[in-house]
């Protein structure tokens, strides 16, 4: 989600969270991406979830914040900040890294030989 009016940082961060929250099921894990969040490897992340999608959750939720970073509203609803390195990425990157790591989970909880520890 995008706030397309022209706002001042902190009024469109508190936009954007409201935004993004108002999407959000109350059934739904969320993760969210933040520079301060918690990082994994690769096989921790896949267990991190695995154990989430063992206790029966099936619908997670990934948030990448705008530039300014994410409401604190969006920070206290999230079940795991997740970092993806102390590096700032752009915000198409971390698409990338993220569903690279989505699919590295799974090839890990499968057993494919993709994800070679």
């Amino acid at each position: 989600f995008e706030e397309k009016k022209k706002l001042p940082p902190a009024q469109l961060k508190v936009r954007e969270g409201e935004l993004i929250l108002s999407a959000i099921s109350p059934e739904s894990k969320v993760i969210a991406l933040d520079e301060r969040g918690k990082s994994f490897s690769s096989e921790g992340f896949a267990t991190k979830l695995g154990d989430w999608r063992d206790e029966g959750h099936s619908d997670f939720v990934f948030i990448i914040g705008g530039a300014d970073g994410l409401a604190d509203e969006v920070r206290r609803r999230a079940d795991l900040i997740l970092q993806l390195g102390e590096m700032t990425w752009p915000h198409q990157l971390v698409r990338v890294l993220l569903a690279e790591q989505l699919f590295r989970a799974q090839s890990i909880w499968s057993g494919h030989p993709y994800h070679r520890a």
